[in-house]
C-alpha cells in the first residue's frame, strides 16, 4: 500500500504590524477559508482561495504548500509538485520542509518514478529521521524500482531469447530455400544431362544412317562384269602379256648399262 499524507497548514491570525502585517493577515484569511473548504472536499473552490492567498502574500509557504494539497486531490501532480518545491524553498520550519518534500516523492511516486521518489523520501528523512511514513514510503518505491528492473531484464531477455529463435527459424528457412536451390540446380543439371545423352544418340543415329547410306551407295556403283575369256584364253593372254614385259624389262636394263659419253676438257 502506498500512504500519502496531506497536512492542513493553518494559520492563526494576530496582532500584526505595518504595511506588511495588513497584507499576511489578508493572506491568511484566503488560506483559512481554502483549508475550510478542503475539509469539505470542494479542492477546487479550495483551490482558489489560496490562490487569492499567494496574491496577497507570494511568499507564504503555507499558502504554496496548501494550494499544492488542493492540486494533488484533483490529480493534478506535476502542477502539485511545482508548488510544493515552491513551499520547501520558502518554508522556514523544518516540518514543512520534510513534508514538501513527501509531497513530493509522492507525486513522483504517481507517475512510477521510483528514482526520483525515492530521492525525495530520502530528503525528507534526512530533515525528520522519525517520519514512519516516508520511511514506508521509500521502501515501497526501493520495491517497485527493484521490480521494475527485473521486468526489464526479463522483457529483455524474452526479446533475446525470440531474437535467437528468429535468427534460427531464419536460418532453418535460409537452409531450406538452399536445399530447394540445390535440388532445383541438380534436377537441371539431370535434364542437361538428359539432353545432352539425347543428343549424343541423336548424332550417333545420324551416323548410323548417313554410314548405312554410304553402303547403300557402294552397293548400288555398277560392279565389274566378270570375263567371258575361259581359263586357257586367260593364261594364254597372261604368258603374252608375261613376255611383253620381260622384253620391256630387258630394254631397261641394256639402256641403263650404257655409259653417258662426256666431252673431253683438253
Amino acid at each position: 500500500m502506498k500512504v500519502f499524507r496531506i497536512k492542513y497548514c493553518l494559520v492563526v491570525a494576530g496582532i500584526l504590524l505595518g504595511t506588511g502585517a495588513f497584507a499576511q493577515n489578508g493572506s491568511n484569511k484566503y488560506i483559512r477559508k481554502g483549508n475550510d473548504l478542503y475539509k469539505k472536499q470542494q479542492f477546487t473552490d479550495a483551490e482558489a482561495f489560496y490562490k487569492k492567498a499567494l496574491e496577497q502574500n507570494s511568499t507564504s509557504a503555507e499558502g504554496s504548500y496548501n494550494l499544492g494539497n488542493s492540486l494533488y486531490q484533483q490529480k493534478r501532480y506535476d502542477d502539485a509538485r511545482t508548488q510544493y518545491a515552491n513551499s520547501l524553498k520558502l518554508a522556514k520550519k523544518n516540518e514543512t520542509k520534510s513534508d514538501a518534500d513527501y509531497n513530493i516523492g509522492n507525486t513522483f511516486m504517481e507517475g512510477k518514478k521510483w528514482e526520483e521518489s525515492i530521492k525525495s523520501y530520502k530528503q525528507a528523512l534526512k530533515i525528520n529521521p522519525a517520519d514512519e511514513d516516508a520511511r514506508y514510503n521509500l521502501a515501497y518505491a526501493q520495491e517497485m524500482l527493484k521490480k521494475q528492473n527485473q521486468d526489464n531484464k526479463d522483457n529483455k531477455d524474452n526479446k533475446d531469447k525470440n531474437k535467437d529463435k528468429n535468427k534460427d527459424k531464419n536460418k532453418d528457412q535460409d537452409k531450406k530455400d538452399q536445399d530447394k536451390d540445390k535440388d532445383k540446380n541438380k534436377d537441371k543439371d539431370k535434364q542437361d544431362q538428359d539432353k545432352k545423352d539425347q543428343d549424343n544418340k541423336d548424332k550417333q543415329d545420324q551416323d548410323k544412317d548417313k554410314d548405312q547410306d554410304q553402303k547403300d551407295q557402294e552397293d548400288q556403283k555398277p560392279k565389274p562384269m566378270p570375263s567371258k575369256l575361259n581359263k586357257q584364253e586367260a593364261e594364254r593372254l597372261l604368258q603374252a602379256l608375261s613376255q611383253e614385259e620381260k622384253k620391256l624389262q630387258d630394254k631397261v636394263k641394256k639402256t641403263k648399262g650404257n655409259p653417258v659419253p662426256v666431252e673431253k676438257d683438253w
